[in-house]
């Protein structure tokens, strides 16, 4: 009998997303979900690709994003990703979240990195939902909500302190809110200054909603410096206190790394302390393939011997893309002074090391984020090249990993982390989120001093079915994607 379908991919060699060996397979497609892998000599496709010398894999999860407001702006704001193959986005990292907040004055920073006050209008997390289905987007969408948006909220944006009893009360009942209008989790970022006054017991009594109703806890660290064990054995015991001696909760650590030269190498011992503690308890991280990072300019952060790259500023955007040094010496100022004039402001840090971002890389527990920021105007190169730099630079030219297992950190690995069923792998009844690439030819082109630029060999990418990217071609109109509402949300 023919099984008559609506795209049949030919030829492929597919990386199904677990991490086994590739193998030659057709691809049948019906609406949304693959129905047949395999050798589909008879299935006949209302169109028919050939895939010939390319690699299929899952679309790609970028476990660690800030498009929480790139993707309500529509399908064309959203080609930094799906030029590079991702068809799902986890959003509302870092303590940072659209919603549910309200704001009518400027936000703090790092919340600032979403945009103005303007975009704060989501006084519930069933509206950001709402707004995804109303004007849905080229990727699916992942979401927390963050512990600094509630923060600013509840502590009426006196954030610069611990809360009190009252406020924890607020926040825990907003949390609770968002996890049942479709939140995935609950993220912190215990770095920032808006929440590095909360305590470690703050967190503990917020993230107890967790338990409750269920979801995940992401965290940017308190610490990936000098402290980067003891802001791990805080991450960990969040997620053991939070949860039930039976059950702790579930942790991913952000874009894990260690920052500053005293620092390098120390990623031996930070793997080691999560192999270890993750015995008793599940820890997962996400990784970006670069060694500098990308956050709002923090002048008392500063280091000499870091430099800085600015990515944007209220006050001058004409020095974005430039070097800090350069800016302060031709102002005539020191560095740190350069650096309080341009903000508000956005920067690029390089301040890890290469040895330790592949060992982080490598590891089982990794995967892959870009943290890209999509609203820069000069972003870190990751927003664009993050997922074919680890597929050519890393897999093929450098042999950290095998491709397989560079397909796995990408797809299996995080919808198992995130529990996104049916995506992150090739197999019938699995969604359609597909990328078709070259593995002889897909690599970044995204750099510091040109940061958007196209990467190639992506040769095409469908999300739930649709096309959403050719190679060689503008951003699509196409989207397909959905709001991914929470799987881990416990029945009433």
């Amino acid at each position: 009998m023919t099984l008559r379908c609506d795209l049949v991919i030919r030829n492929a060699t597919v990386f199904d997303g677990t991490g086994a060996p590739r193998f030659a397979a057709d691809v049948a497609v019906e609406g949304d979900r693959i129905v047949a892998v395999g050798a589909l000599g008879s299935a006949s496709g209302q169109e028919e690709v050939d895939a010939k010398g390319l690699a299929l894999a899952p679309g790609f999860i970028d476990a660690h994003t800030h498009d929480d407001r790139a993707v309500v702006c529509g399908p064309e704001c959203m080609h930094c990703k799906t030029s590079q193959g991702v068809t799902t986005v986890v959003v509302g990292n870092c303590g940072v979240s659209l919603a549910p907040l309200r704001l009518s004055n400027r936000p703090p920073p790092p919340l600032d990195l979403l945009g103005d006050e303007s975009w704060f209008t989501l006084g519930g997390f069933g509206e950001y939902a709402e707004a995804l289905a109303k004007k849905p987007t080229s990727v699916n969408t992942f979401a927390f909500c963050g512990h600094m948006s509630l923060r600013v909220e509840a502590m009426a944006g006196d954030v610069y302190r611990a809360a009190n009893d009252r406020e924890i009360a607020h926040m825990q009942e907003r949390l609770r809110g968002a996890l049942r209008e479709g939140a995935g989790g609950f993220s912190t970022g215990l770095y920032y200054p808006p929440n590095a006054q909360a305590p470690t017991e703050e967190v503990i009594a917020i993230a107890e909603v967790l338990r409750e109703e269920g979801g995940l806890y992401a965290t940017h660290m308190r610490d990936e410096a000098d402290f980067v064990m003891e802001s791990i054995r805080e991450t960990l015991r969040v997620g053991r206190e939070a949860g039930t001696p039976e059950k702790p909760l579930e942790v991913v650590i952000s874009h894990h790394k260690c920052s500053m030269s005293e620092n390098f190498g120390r990623s031996r011992d930070t793997l080691a302390l999560m192999d270890r503690l993750g015995q008793d308890q599940p820890v997962a991280y996400d990784v970006y393939p670069y060694p500098a990072g990308s956050t709002v300019l923090m002048p008392d952060k500063l280091r000499q011997d870091v430099p800085v790259q600015i990515t944007w500023s209220i006050p001058h955007p004409e020095m974005a893309g430039r070097n800090l040094d350069d800016i302060a010496q031709e102002w005539g100022m020191t560095r740190r002074a350069a650096a309080d004039r341009l903000l508000p402001a956005g920067a690029i840090s390089f301040s890890m090391d290469e040895a330790d971002v592949r060992r982080i890389m490598a590891h089982p527990r990794a995967m892959i984020g870009s943290d890209g920021i999509p609203h820069d105007a000069k972003p870190h190169p990751r927003l664009w090249g993050t997922f074919p730099r680890v597929l050519g630079m890393y897999a093929r030219d450098l042999g950290l990993f095998t491709l397989e297992s560079a397909v796995h950190k990408m797809t299996g690995r995080t919808a198992q982390v995130f529990g996104l069923p049916d995506r992150g792998v090739i197999r019938a009844g699995a969604f359609a989120d597909l990328v078709l690439f070259d593995p002889a030819r897909v690599r970044d082109n995204a750099t510091y001093a040109e940061p958007m630029l196209v990467s190639d060999g992506i040769a095409q990418v469908w999300c739930n079915g649709v096309r959403t990217h050719v190679e060689g071609q503008g951003p699509g109109s196409a989207a397909p994607g959905r709001f991914l509402g929470n799987p881990r949300r416990k029945a009433a």
